[in-house]
């Protein structure tokens, strides 16, 4: 070296980047999406095409406003990216999951009130096109069960209403039941929405530290109380079925054999909430996978609670595939017919985008990379010793070694994977050609449990894009359920 001469040192400035590259990257791919499914959303709209989505690709109109849940929103949010993100690592669980419920109902309320209360809450599932127009019709319980297969085409005297002839007979049996007991009309019905679908914001920690990842759970939850898609919980009643899923797979998780069942139960009546939760079932097998102990007990339990459902429903007269079929083919009478796949087959993550936040690329992406370092050296060969080796034994002692190989991957893993799954499936399978923004919750809130592997330092810059993301649809649009 020469004499005076300096050591070259790379600054901090240069470091950093080189550590969220990737990030970045991602984050730029999600915003060319956005921007360019809006962009050729206006296009195909300005050209005619039915989209039958004015902000494609959002089911909305465009319509700046502000609203007196706009104070409660910003401050509910400062509260969760300040404080809230160190507390929620450190206070006890009981509290913990308290204050996050009550801070996800009011993030849910202080959006939804953005709109107003009548437009945002009171007549948001009123419309013709509801649930609630059908419950006064039901007169007869049985009947309508039995008779429910009957209803679903569209264009004779007594069709259902278009999103209860698009699910199965348990959606419309909530809004029944709560008006049977007293509970009836627009206010009641969207307020159990957003009750029931704030309670992700339980649930899914609990099924996260019943798997053994409580340090996942914790860092979760902040992410959960500021979902974007709360935009939708509040109110439609896909905020109510998220809600549903969730609990279910949490109980699901819990050791004992009568959560098991109670799991299945829920799971169950979620089929008959929606056609799509079938598409549930890799998550199920995930959490049953994981969980600590009595595997094979939980998944007879559990499918024990699901058939009884399914046994209930099929004795009072409603089959559900048949019930299916029809849904096909009334999804094509109607706007499904007009909506190009080859727009929303892609735009639709771009919907997704806006309902899970900027946040899920990065996830995704730090989630691949960590599955990647733990699969890493393993080359596929059993343990030695066992059974004679065998064709057959070889086989089997793969198989088993590769079960626990993917076992080691862990929730934070393995449960947004099995959500990628299930919405790629609903994608590709045409049947979700626009609208998955709440269609999709249920599955959402699964891919956020990805935020685990992001470094713990970026938290709150991402809850922050969270929360402006949320504020940003429900300021600019008018989110239709």
């Amino acid at each position: 070296m020469r004499p005076g001469a300096t050591v070259s040192r790379p600054s901090v400035h240069h470091r950093l980047p080189d550590r969220h590259r990737g990030d970045l990257l991602v984050l730029g791919v999600e915003a060319t999406l956005l921007v360019t499914a809006v962009a050729v959303g206006a296009m195909l709209n300005r050209a005619g095409v039915g989209l039958h989505a004015d902000a494609a690709p959002l089911y909305a109109t465009w319509r700046p406003h502000l609203g007196w849940g706009t104070p409660a929103a910003l401050a509910i949010a400062v509260a969760v990216v300040g404080p809230g993100t160190q507390w929620a690592r450190t206070a006890r669980w009981g509290p913990l999951l308290s204050v996050g419920y009550l801070a996800s109902v009011g993030w849910t309320l202080a959006l939804a009130l953005v709109d107003g209360w009548s437009a945002g809450l009171t007549t948001r599932l009123t419309p013709q096109a509801e649930y609630l127009h059908e419950v006064p019709r039901v007169t007869d319980v049985g009947r309508m069960l039995a008779g429910f297969t009957d209803r679903i085409l569209d264009f004779q005297p007594d069709s259902w209403s278009t999103h209860t002839a698009g699910h199965p007979p348990g959606a419309l049996l909530v809004f029944v039941a709560l008006d049977r007991v007293g509970l009836g009309g627009g206010t009641t019905a969207a307020m159990a929405c957003v009750l029931v679908g704030a309670s992700v914001v339980v649930s899914v920690p609990i099924a996260l530290r019943a798997l053994g990842a409580e340090g996942a759970a914790r860092m979760s939850l902040p992410f959960l109380v500021l979902l974007p898609g709360a935009v939708w919980v509040g109110a439609s009643a896909d905020g109510l079925f998220t809600g549903v899923v969730a609990a279910g797979l949490a109980l699901l998780a819990i050791r004992g054999t009568v959560t098991a069942l109670a799991g299945g139960v829920l799971l169950g009546f979620a089929l008959y909430l929606s056609y799509g939760f079938v598409l549930v079932a890799p998550l199920a097998l995930v959490v049953l996978a994981l969980r600590p102990g009595g595997r094979v007990a939980a998944l007879l339990a559990g499918a024990a609670g699901v058939g009884t459902v399914a046994t209930v429903f099929t004795v009072a007269g409603f089959h559900w595939w048949q019930g299916y079929g029809r849904v096909v083919e009334r999804y094509y009478q109607g706007w499904a017919a007009d909506r190009p796949y080859a727009y929303w087959v892609w735009a639709n993550l771009a919907a997704l985008l806006l309902s899970a936040g900027p946040v899920v690329g990065p996830a995704l992406r730090r989630t691949l990379h960590a599955a990647r370092r733990a699969w890493r050296g393993w080359d596929g060969s059993p343990a030695p010793g066992g059974d004679p080796l065998t064709h057959v034994a070889v086989r089997n002692r793969r198989l088993g070694a590769l079960a626990r190989r993917v076992g080691t991957l862990g929730p934070t893993v393995l449960l947004p994977a099995a959500a990628v799954l299930a919405v790629l499936a609903a994608d590709l399978s045409g049947m979700s050609k626009a609208e998955v923004e709440r269609i999709w919750l249920p599955f959402t809130v699964w891919l956020l449990v990805a935020v685990a592997h992001l470094p713990a330092a970026t938290h709150r810059w991402w809850l922050a894009g969270q929360a402006l993301t949320a504020l940003a649809v429900n300021h600019l649009v008018f989110t239709v359920s």
